[in-house]
């Protein structure tokens, strides 16, 4: 039978737009639906622009392998569109003796995953090249950085558009159901609501993973992973940004913790943090500056008092709770919930951004062989 397209993809974020490119390029005529009345306004719009390095995750994970890959896809992208970004470097600082082994864990699991450049460093080296900073050792990954996200968004939209595939804003997706030959019926609402068929699926809508899952007719409940939502908050420094690179300290259970960046524009930025909330609620509480301040001290003790600023918060959408191991991302394609010509993504959280061109890669690939 005929389609009205070949793919849909659900999700206008940076690793909807990346999946909608990666299948626009191998000849598909594509459309992509998002509910908001820009792209990437969810969780892509919310988060620290950094382009990670892939030091943390498990070796073999798809969060170690996409986000190398993606990094190295994503700093060739940026700059065959000519957009802004700094390769700045990382320093992973242990700021006492007790948690050099953690970062040392992290070193070897960096070089496991096949992380470019890496350095040990003295707390001497690390001072030298930060002045103010507290380090007893450090690690050096300088393939890390930051970049122009939504400049990035846009250009993946315009090559999706010189594809000759669309995206659609303020129509938000419905349903969808199989059809007897193959292919979806997917309902879509908003003022561009329309009744469509595609032969292929991708659903990519973020902190809508599950809901837009549910609502795929056969779609099986019990392959539905539980949502979790991980907030984050971010504090700006009023003065002076006080280091170049990427500062982290190790991570915490479940993210990676407060670091501090310098962004594009020269300003100091801290977070995120992380707590688990039930609702979308992106407030940051003034009053939460003062234990900000007491973590940052522990690698900055020069910051003054009263130097932060509240400043945004966004919302990770995470497949586990407080103390339960960190899953990897989920690429779910027929093999797990039976419905041929369907990937469905959950748990894209951080290092998304960075993976999103490996992601969508991944994702053309699984549809096109699976």
């Amino acid at each position: 039978m005929s389609f009205d397209f070949d793919a849909t993809v659900v999700g206008a974020g940076a690793v909807g737009l990346a999946c909608g490119r990666a299948l626009a390029k191998r000849g598909l005529s594509v459309l992509l639906l998002e509910k908001a009345g820009h792209i990437g306004q969810g969780v892509s719009s919310r988060n620290s622009e950094v382009i990670h390095g892939g030091l943390y995750y498990p070796t073999g994970s798809l969060k170690a392998r996409f986000c190398v890959q993606g990094r190295r896809a994503l700093y060739a992208f940026l700059d065959s569109h000519k957009i802004d970004y700094r390769r700045c470097g990382k320093l992973v600082v242990a700021t006492e003796e007790a948690e050099v082994e953690r970062i040392e864990a992290i070193f070897r699991q960096a070089t496991e995953n096949e992380v470019e450049g890496l350095e040990h460093l003295t707390g001497a080296q690390a001072r030298a090249l930060e002045p103010g900073l507290n380090a007893h050792a450090a690690i050096l990954s300088p393939e890390s950085g930051v970049f122009a996200s939504h400049d990035y968004m846009l250009a993946l939209e315009g090559e999706i558009a010189d594809a000759g595939g669309s995206v659609v804003i303020a129509t938000p997706f419905e349903r969808a159901e199989p059809l007897p030959a193959g292919g979806f019926r997917i309902t879509a609402g908003g003022e561009g609501g329309a009744t469509l068929t595609t032969r292929l699926l991708v659903t990519a809508p973020g902190l809508e993973a599950q809901d837009v899952a549910a609502s795929i007719e056969g779609f099986p409940t019990d392959r539905i992973p539980a949502r979790h939502l991980g907030k984050g908050v971010y504090f700006r420094l009023t003065g002076k940004a006080p280091f170049e690179r990427l500062i982290y300290p190790p991570p915490i259970p479940g993210a990676l913790g407060t670091h501090y960046r310098k962004d594009l524009g020269g300003q100091a930025v801290f977070g995120p943090d992380l707590t688990y909330v039930e609702t979308e609620d992106y407030a940051v509480d003034p009053a939460k500056a003062e234990e900000f301040a007491h973590y940052i001290r522990r690698f900055w003790p020069g910051l003054p008092d009263g130097a932060l600023t509240p400043d945004y918060a966004g919302i990770r959408p995470k497949l586990h709770g407080p103390d339960e191991p960190q899953p990897d991302f989920q690429l779910d394609g027929p093999e797990v919930h039976g419905l041929p010509g369907l990937v469905a993504l959950f748990g894209i959280e951080s290092p998304g951004l960075t993976s999103s061109l490996a992601i969508g890669e991944a994702v053309a690939d699984k549809l096109q062989h699976g």
